[in-house]
């Protein structure tokens, strides 16, 4: 470890390879955290499934690979296919436990990620799989930076994909229900909001982030059936340190995340680099209890 912290400090150009790598990545961890920050927002759900929706739209584009499309087609794909899972989810499970204690949607979502892992796994075999864009690899900084076109393709994608949901909600009358819904459900109803259809929309649309991030994921990274819920840890952590509806706080809780594990894993070593977003997220967790006893203290 104190080797790797040296050659950080005698190579500063491993600095800027890893903060590239880290930045390219949490965009798409920003991407499905919103997604998450939705659901949890509108419908005071919390996914546990958020990262199995993640990997399923990761096969979406590695089917088409194998079927001979370029996986970039899945992003539409995938996009779409989601969406409709996610409706189907939300009309046989998630209807029926949304009004429920928070226990009952923690074990519901839990159940559909279990079910998601073990078809996927029956499906695709246990084995890493990844979907080859074709793209090159270029290197920056005197050839000692290398760039893979694909990881700035896809980051440009998400930001572009965050940035057409954020004016949906802003300028469609969907999203502007889905807000009002957010903010009073009970006022959105009485001014004939069919909310049980918004919170319909709202998972699927989740879902359909999911399925678009799980696209990039598997041309940049790798996939496999049961690493949803290292996807899952992620958007808990994000959402969580930027809190609801604040999408800035979002993007740049992604992109340090992605930085943080590039660096935990350069660091540390590969083996360590899940162990970095478990303890980022008791750290969290631990901060935001600590200000919520500060709060207390101050109104008391």
């Amino acid at each position: 470890m104190l080797d790797n912290l040296s050659l950080l400090t005698i190579a500063p150009i491993f600095n800027v390879q890893l903060l590239l790598d880290g930045l390219f990545i949490g965009a798409i961890f920003a991407l499905a955290a919103y997604g998450l920050a939705l659901v949890w927002g509108v419908m005071n759900v919390k996914n546990l499934a958020q990262g199995d929706f993640v990997i399923m739209g990761g096969y979406i584009a590695f089917t088409l690979a194998e079927w001979g499309l370029h996986p970039i087609i899945g992003l539409p794909v995938a996009f779409v296919v989601m969406f409709a899972f996610g409706w189907i989810v939300y009309v046989l499970v998630i209807r029926r436990v949304i009004d429920r204690d928070l226990f009952t949607s923690l074990l519901a979502t839990f159940g559909i990620a279990i079910v998601v892992q073990q078809v996927l796994n029956q499906i695709y075999g246990p084995e890493v799989k990844t979907a080859e864009s074709g793209f090159e690899i270029r290197s920056i900084l005197g050839n000692q930076v290398t760039v893979a076109d694909i990881k700035l393709i896809s980051f440009l994608l998400a930001g572009g994909l965050a940035a057409a949901i954020v004016v949906f909600m802003k300028r469609s009358r969907m999203g502007q229900a889905i807000r009002a819904t957010a903010q009073d459900p009970r006022a959105a109803k009485i001014m004939g909001i069919d909310t049980d259809r918004v919170y319909a929309f709202t998972y699927s649309l989740n879902a359909a982030i999911c399925g678009a991030a799980g696209v990039l994921i598997t041309m940049i990274w790798v996939i496999q059936p049961f690493y949803g819920i290292t996807h899952s840890i992620r958007s808990f952590v994000i959402v969580t340190a930027a809190g609801f509806g604040n999408l800035p706080g979002v993007i740049m809780a992604g992109l340090g995340l992605g930085v943080a594990e590039q660096y935990s894993g350069f660091v540390l070593g590969a083996e360590f680099q899940q162990a970095t977003v478990v303890g980022l997220l008791v750290a969290v967790l631990v901060w935001r209890q600590i200000q919520q006893s500060r709060i207390r203290q101050v109104v008391q």
